[in-house]
C-alpha cells in the first residue's frame, strides 16, 4: 500500500463506520476561561476499547483478505493498540496474538484478555518486543498489524481527523499526542487533503522527547529510556510516519510531567471524563503556551481514556 490520499481515507471511513463510536466534540467554559484559547476536544477516550486505537486496528482487519482469518493477527503494544486489535480481530472471528511489555498497566492487561488476545510478555524495551513478535509470527503465521507503522493503520487513524473537519470546517490549529507518530501523520494527511490551512501541533513529553529531536532535526532520534507517566507514548516514530510528520507537521512541543498531570486533573474535574496521562499532554502544551494559541480556534485530541484507576496520578 503506498501514501494513502484522500479517497482511501474516505473508503477507511465507511469501512470502520459499523464498529466504532463518531466521538463528540465537546468544550468546557471553564477549561477555556483558563487558558484564555478557545479550545474543543475531541473524545477519544469515548471511543470503543477506549482510544483512537480503534480506528486504525479496524481498518487493518477488515482490509485483510479472507485467507488471513484462520491465522489471525499479531502486534506488539503497551496497551491501547492491543485492546483495539483483540477488538477488532474478535469481531471478525480471527485470533490476535498480543506481545506486552511485563510493564504495561493493569487495566490494559485485562483488557487485552476481555476481548480474547492471547497474550506473551515480554521485557518492557522495544528490541525485547521486536524479538519476541518475530517469534510468535513465526509460530503463528499471523499477519503482523504494526502499532503505527503500517498505511492501513495510519488510514484508519486519519479518519479522527475527517470528522473534525466535518464538524469545524477548517479550525486553525489540532493537536495530537505523539509517540509512535500513527495518528499524528494521519492527522496531519487528512488535514492537508481537506484544510491545509489548519496548522498540525503535536504534543509529547519532556522525558520522552525523540520526536521532538527528530523533527528539529530532521534525523531520527529512537526513544530511549523515556521517563514519564504518559505509558502510551514510549515508542519511536516509525520509517512511515516519520517522512509524513516532517512534510505536514508545524510544530512538535514537549510537556513537563507536572503540567500533563495538571491537564488531566483539569479535565477530569472540569469536563466530568476520564482521560489517561498519554491524551493529557495536548492540553498541557496549551497550558504551557497559551500565547501561541490565544485567539485561535484549536482542537485537541483526546486520544484516550484507559486509566488505571489504582493508579492515579495525583495520588502517586
Amino acid at each position: 500500500m503506498s501514501l494513502p490520499d484522500l479517497r482511501l481515507i474516505q473508503e477507511a471511513s465507511r469501512r470502520i463506520k459499523p464498529f466504532i463510536h463518531r466521538t463528540p466534540l465537546l468544550s468546557s467554559t471553564s477549561i477555556r476561561e483558563i487558558t484564555g484559547c478557545e479550545l474543543y476536544f475531541k473524545c477519544e477516550n469515548l471511543q470503543k476499547a477506549g482510544a483512537f486505537k480503534s480506528r486504525g486496528a479496524c481498518n487493518a482487519v477488515f482490509s485483510l483478505n479472507e485467507g488471513a482469518i484462520d491465522k489471525g493477527v499479531c502486534t506488539h503494544s503497551s496497551g491501547n493498540h492491543a485492546q483495539a486489535l483483540a477488538r477488532a480481530a474478535g469481531l471478525r472471528k480471527m485470533p490476535a496474538y498480543i506481545v506486552m511489555p511485563e510493564t504495561a498497566p493493569r487495566v490494559k492487561i485485562n483488557a487485552v484478555k476481555g476481548y480474547g488476545g492471547i497474550i506473551t510478555f515480554c521485557k518492557p524495551t522495544l528490541a525485547a518486543r521486536e524479538s519476541t513478535l518475530m517469534e510468535v509470527a513465526a509460530k503463528t503465521g499471523a499477519t503482523e498489524i504494526h502499532p503505527y507503522n503500517d498505511y492501513r493503520v495510519i488510514t484508519g487513524q486519519a479518519t479522527c481527523c475527517l470528522e473534525i473537519l466535518e464538524d469545524i470546517p477548517a479550525p486553525d490549529i489540532i493537536i495530537t499526542p505523539v509517540g509512535g507518530g500513527g495518528l499524528l501523520s494521519g492527522t496531519a494527511l487528512t488535514a492537508a487533503y481537506v484544510s491545509s490551512q489548519t496548522k498540525i501541533f503535536a504534543a509529547e513529553p519532556k522525558g520522552a522527547d525523540d520526536a521532538y529531536r527528530s523533527f528539529y532535526s530532521k534525523t531520527f532520534f529512537p526513544s530511549e529510556n523515556p521517563r514519564t507517566i504518559a505509558d502510551g507514548l514510549l515508542t519511536s516514530l516509525g520509517s512511515l510516519t516519520f517522512p509524513i510528520i516532517l512534510e505536514h507537521v508545524d510544530h512538535i512541543l514537549t510537556v513537563e510531567e507536572n503540567t500533563i498531570i495538571q491537564a488531566m486533573r483539569l479535565i477530569w474535574e472540569r469536563m466530568k471524563i476520564i482521560i489517561e496521562p498519554s491524551a493529557a499532554v495536548t492540553l498541557g502544551t496549551v497550558l504551557e503556551n497559551p500565547e501561541l494559541f490565544a485567539g485561535k480556534r484549536t482542537v485537541i485530541i483526546l486520544s484516550g481514556g484507559n486509566t488505571d484507576l489504582d493508579h492515579i496520578p495525583w495520588y502517586s
